[in-house]
């Protein structure tokens, strides 16, 4: 609520919630009617992109919408509204994590029942947490080549959300992406998760350390700003998150 304060008319947000969940906030509340029509969605599962692709269906019916992204609830912003919003809308690409590796992880996930739509040397590995475009979100929302057969060829231990955007935009519009998010994640500890932090993580250095994280391309020009939010923070950060963030983040 406070990050969105003073800049209405130049977002808009869709909720994809569990089905039958009712999102109860005020009437005055940035969230407020804004939940979509929804399917459940299991983790590293087809479902998790059919409820992107329904969340950016939704979206598109706004033309005044021009940039879209993918934030969960444990998310945070890094920094203010304006300075994230002049980020994205002046960007010359797409946010789109999409990495050539090979491994178990990467590379080793890959089923030739893919061809002839998706050779192996085509196939990416990256963050399901995106920033797309109007051109990209159409195409991601319209694509009838490709997701069939991630749909049937991409199955756990294939985690389709870690290749399916980052494999197709990489085929069709390799130039256009920055090959990045702009979503920090900590996965130093291990695991198919990464780390969640809590009341106790949250200080002044820590975020900062966040947001000096990293060096990175913007516009062609290396730029010091690479993330513009961060996950995963729990329910328990929102106060002490609150207590600094005029400081740190000029929220």
């Amino acid at each position: 609520e406070r990050f969105f304060n003073g800049n209405r008319g130049l977002y808009s947000i869709y909720v994809h919630s569990l089905p039958g969940y009712t999102l109860d906030v005020p009437s005055s509340s940035v969230f407020h009617g804004r939940q979509i029509r929804s399917k459940e969605a299991q983790w590293g599962e087809i479902t998790v992109c059919n409820a992107e692709r329904r969340l950016l269906a939704n979206a598109l019916l706004d033309h005044s919408n021009e940039r879209f992204i993918l934030l969960s609830e444990t998310c945070i912003p890094l920094y203010s509204f304006s300075i994230i919003y002049t980020y994205l809308i002046t960007s010359q690409h797409s946010f789109v994590a999409s990495y050539d590796e090979y491994g178990p992880y990467a590379g080793g996930r890959y089923n030739n029942q893919m061809l002839p739509e998706v050779r192996e040397d085509q196939w990416r590995e990256g963050s399901q947490w995106f920033e797309v475009n109007r051109k990209f979100a159409v195409y991601i929302v319209a694509d009838t080549l490709y997701f069939p057969k991630f749909r049937d060829f991409c199955k756990p231990a294939c985690y389709v959300d870690e290749h399916y955007l980052a494999t197709v935009l990489s085929i069709q519009f390799g130039s256009e992406i920055a090959n990045r998010s702009v979503t920090w994640v900590d996965w130093t500890q291990g695991g198919a998760h990464p780390a969640m932090f809590g009341k106790d993580d949250i200080t002044e250095q820590f975020v900062r350390t966040i947001q000096q994280d990293g060096n990175c391309s913007y516009n062609g020009l290396n730029a010091s700003v690479c993330y513009l939010f961060a996950r995963k923070f729990s329910p328990s950060t929102l106060d002490p998150l609150l207590q600094i963030a005029s400081v740190v983040m000029r929220i």
